[in-house]
């Protein structure tokens, strides 16, 4: 494969005003050495990416210049244009983060007039009164706002007229959508949004210089009751709505003095009792519609929002209003979830109600004790907050469900900072609520989710104490889809917590005893007893974990399902019987846990799997066992690795072999399918990825490695081995196409063939080939491929000729010979059959000689005659003529 050429990176050029450019020209050295010069050079260059070199070597010449305490008059000038350069360059072009990276290393001395002209610049920017212009000025205030010095100080020094603009502007956008509010213009409204929350942040850090001024400024409070505006309109994104809620707490937080009363005054915000009279002028003018006017609901919950988000709830700096607060938001938030149905606000209204139990946790970690009353298991807000999470823990929406969790698990954190000191395993609330919970059906999603909350939160002992036999409970519903992934990350959840209490408990290493009596024997009895369903969802889904959690238990697992498979008891205890076609008992259960674990990494190398745990004796039974998902599980075993370079061991390749040849004439298309695409995805490919290494390692131990220092086995014998085997495989396959084979037979092996071909093509790019199918094909392997279009069965033929197409070089040996004719005259006389089948074979061969040019010298002659008279300029003719005989068959 070549190498892809790097794609170089387009960088849009900077252009200035004529003016500016004048100015340069006039302000130039000659020996080109001033700023002035650097810059005129700059702007005169057509490439974007040369222009970032010229605007990097701007601070490294003003750090050589000569201050003697004036600011030159050129340097003035310049830092004026390229205030006007920054302001003109678009958001996404990377010369306005280079420019704005290299202004942050400008020279102190040079700091107060560079301030000035971008105050400036940005100043005439802000008296646009185009509103096709207002996108423009937006994206200079957002840039000016993110990592860059000067165009925060600027956007600071004018913070009255950036809030006006803002205003200005969100209230004209809102005019012209009025009548159709347009997607594109809640898009821009969004964007001036999110710029105005920045804007709104300096207001915030500089709050203790400017609060005091804010109320009798004009643009602060105008700004502010635009935010009121926006979050009240139903119609609008609720994007907008939410971002304005976030903005108007934050608001009142820099506005509001003394700050103690802010918590008072949002509560009676959210509760609908704002005392007129005890309130501000400026802020009754601003906001009379909510202090007065009735709300709707989206205003109050995005209200409800921006109280958690914007106000400081660690700490206890809040105090106790502010714990009153806490309280009030949650009745606001609880009334207003039995009125809100739209999909989009319920989505909201979890998010923020798992927001408020994160400030609940934040209150109480440093609350009163009257708090504590408040938020412990039995109060009526807890209560009501467990009524959520069981009406929506099986909502359709997945974000919201996710929410119940996260409330659900912040909840059992509540109770356990309001009861301090108490033994969490007998404490009355999480009993109780574990015994609820328990007694549901295993069908209710939920339980799964809230169960393993509370296993994390007071652990598994309380649990198994209630009923030891939870985790058979658990496999038994695992037959059902729907309920898997949830069973499977509840059992994971459980077992990581057992497996770690065990652990931490345990003097001696008996513990792991308990822990596998408890986990793994459920679990080996439903591998072995359970339906097809059970066993194969356990396997995908839950034995994959529990390998994970617990790599030590897979010898565990082996050593017991192997003494149950050599146990001899009748058909009642299949338990411990080999197993059957209808069942795959504990062989089955075995090659299935050896399967998956040596897929996830947990068996290092085949010799380690048959040494240690498993003979070759017994893979041998599962290769040729009367289930076919035994035959496919020990077939994965031997295939499957967790890395594709892992070299196919000897030991492996004969029992391959030995599958190949007891099991290509499978009638079962699932099961054809499945041995098919082991073969190619994880056999084939996996010798010629390994082939490669070893490739690679030869050459290196032929150049650099000392005699003493060679693996144990030479790369070139690993190489020599795998061109056996797959000469041998090619054999058995070849030998399966006789003449009277069955479908599945021939199916099988035209298929595998056709995937070595395949994996392994015609050496190309210097690219080496372990094995080449093509040399191994013979005049009589010829021939069996050419017989299989005689089959009755099209998906035979298909095969066939697809194969004999990868194959291009072997039929050169048979061009002029009589076989040909042969071929050429069997295929004119089968076209003229009344048999329909016969016609569909003459197609087949027709085509095939057409594709190879391998027709009889009359009609080869021809078609050369023909490709003379056309000329060089019309070889295209003869190749038209012959895809026309090729469409014909």
């Amino acid at each position: 494969m070549g190498i892809k050429k790097k794609k170089e990176m387009q960088v849009a050029a900077l252009t200035i005003y004529r003016q500016d450019l004048e100015t340069l020209r006039s302000f130039a050295d000659e020996e080109g050495k001033n700023l002035a010069s650097l810059l005129l050079h700059c702007v005169q260059l057509t490439d974007g990416v040369s222009q970032i070199c010229s605007i990097k070597q701007i601070v490294p010449l003003l750090e050589k210049e000569d201050k003697n305490g004036v600011c030159d008059p050129i340097i003035r000038s310049c830092l004026d244009i390229l205030a006007g350069i920054y302001l003109s360059l678009s958001l996404k072009n990377p010369l306005k983060k280079v420019l704005a990276s290299s202004l942050n290393g400008l020279p102190e001395f040079f700091l107060t007039e560079a301030m000035h002209s971008f105050t400036c610049r940005l100043q005439e920017e802000l008296n646009t009164t185009d509103l096709y212009s207002y996108r423009k000025v937006m994206d200079n205030i957002s840039s000016c706002l993110e990592n860059f010095n000067l165009g925060r100080a600027s956007v600071n020094n004018l913070l009255e007229n950036v809030l006006h603009f803002l205003q200005k502007s969100l209230i004209e956008i809102l005019e012209k959508n009025r009548q159709v509010f347009a997607y594109l213009g809640m898009c821009a409204c969004m964007l001036q949004l999110c710029t105005a929350f920045k804007v709104i942040i300096i207001m915030q850090n500089n709050k203790n210089e400017r609060s005091s001024l804010f109320p009798q400024r004009d643009s602060p409070v105008h700004m502010y009751s635009c935010f009121l505006l926006l979050c009240q309109i139903d119609d609008l994104l609720q994007t907008i709505q939410s971002t304005s809620g976030l903005a108007i707490i934050l608001f009142i937080k820099i506005m509001f003095d003394p700050p103690e009363k802010i918590p008072g005054l949002i509560s009676s915000l959210l509760l609908r009792s704002v005392d007129c009279a005890s309130i501000p002028e400026w802020f009754m003018s601003s906001c009379r519609n909510l202090c007065c006017a009735e709300v709707p609901g989206s205003a109050l919950l995005f209200l409800c929002q921006g109280t958690l988000a914007m106000l400081d709830w660690q700490n206890g700096s809040m105090g106790p209003c502010g714990e009153a607060l806490l309280l009030d938001t949650a009745h606001v938030l609880f009334t207003l979830s039995s009125r809100i149905k739209e999909s989009t606000l319920e989505m909201f209204l979890s998010r923020i109600l798992a927001s408020w139990t994160n400030s609940a946790i934040y209150v109480l970690e440093s609350s009163s004790p009257s708090l504590k009353n408040s938020l412990n298991g039995n109060s009526s807000i807890v209560e009501r907050l467990l009524g959520y999470v069981y009406t929506h823990w099986e909502h359709p929406l997945d974000a919201l469900r996710h929410q119940t969790k996260v409330i659900f698990s912040n909840l059992l954190r509540m109770h356990q900072l309001t009861a301090e000191g108490a033994d969490l395993a007998t404490e009355p609330f999480f009993w109780g609520l574990t015994e609820s919970l328990l007694r549901l059906e295993w069908h209710v999603k939920g339980k799964y989710t809230c169960l393993g909350c509370l296993v994390e939160c007071i652990g598994i002992e309380r649990i198994l104490a209630v009923d030891k036999t939870i985790p058979s409970q658990i496999l038994e519903v695992m037959g059902e889809q729907p309920l898997v992934p949830y069973a499977s990350d509840l059992l994971e959840t459980m077992f990581k917590n057992h497996k770690s209490h065990l652990k931490s408990q345990a003097v001696d290493s008996t513990w792991i005893d308990q822990l596998h009596e408890t986990w793994i024997s459920p679990l080996l009895f439903i591998l072995c007893e359970g339906n097809l369903d059970q066993k194969s969802y356990v396997i995908d889904y839950y034995l994959p974990k529990l390998l994970n959690c617990s790599p030590e238990s897979l010898s565990y697992m082996v050593k017991i399902l192997q003494t149950s498979a050599d146990a001899k008891t009748d058909q009642e205890q299949s338990f411990l019987s080999l197993g059957s076609c209808n069942s795959r008992g504990a062989l089955g259960a075995l090659m299935a846990c050896l399967r998956t674990a040596r897929a996830h990494g947990h068996l290092q190398s085949a010799t380690d799997t048959w040494g240690s745990l498993v003979s070759s004796a017994r893979i041998r039974q599962g290769l040729i066992h009367q289930h076919c998902q035994v035959r496919i599980d020990t077939l994965g075993l031997l295939c499957e690795s967790n890395r594709s370079t892992e070299i196919v061991s000897t030991e492996e390749m004969e029992l391959i072999q030995f599958f190949i040849t007891y099991n290509l004439n499978n009638q079962s298309p699932g099961v054809r399918q499945q041995i098919c695409s082991l073969l190619k995805k994880k056999l084939f490919c996996r010798i010629q990825e390994s082939s490669q290494v070893l490739y690679k390692l030869e050459q290196s131990m032929s150049k650099h490695e000392p005699e003493n220092e060679l693996p144990n086995q030479h790369p070139s014998v690993s190489l020599q081995q795998y061109k056996n085997f797959m000469s041998s495989i090619c054999s058995s396959l070849f030998e399966a196409l006789f003449p009277g084979s069955s479908y599945p037979t021939r199916f099988s092996a035209l298929t595998i063939l056709g995937s070595i071909a395949e994996v392994f093509p015609v050496e190309e790019g210097g690219i080496q080939t372990v094995y080449l199918l093509s040399h191994d094909i013979d005049a009589g392997r010829f021939q069996a491929l050419m017989e299989c279009f005689a089959s009755t069965f099209e998906d035979v033929k298909v095969l066939a000729f697809d194969l004999l197409m990868k194959l291009t070089k072997t039929v050169v040996q048979f061009q002029g010979s009589e076989k040909l004719q042969d071929l050429f005259q069997a295929a004119l006389e089968l076209s003229t059959s009344t048999k329909p089948h016969d016609c569909v074979t003459a197609s087949y061969l027709l085509n095939f000689l057409i594709w190879q040019d391998a027709l009889p010298s009359p009609l080869s002659a021809r078609l050369q005659t023909q490709q003379v008279a056309y000329g060089d300029g019309e070889k295209s003719a003869s190749v038209v003529e012959r895809n026309t005989l090729m469409g014909l068959y």
